[in-house]
């Protein structure tokens, strides 16, 4: 299921450093997309908006993908 890819995406971006700075350096939901592929994650857009819950945090992401995903 797609919300289980985001979530485990999110939470290895939690635990690798390296994997967060990448996602932190993301401006577009396809660079999201492609950096979730190299490292085996699939997932797809619309899982990403409510009603389903936000599976990443606002220090995670870039400023302008928290204010898209996360409504800030």
């Amino acid at each position: 299921m797609s919300i289980d890819q985001i979530a485990a995406f999110a939470n290895k971006a939690k635990s690798d450093a390296a994997l967060g700075e990448q996602l932190k350096a993301c401006q577009k939901m396809k660079e999201m997309f492609a950096l979730a592929r190299d490292n085996g994650f699939e997932f797809d857009e619309d899982s990403l908006y409510p009603p389903n819950e936000p599976q990443f945090t606002e220090d995670q992401l870039s400023e302008r993908l928290a204010k898209a995903l996360l409504r800030v």
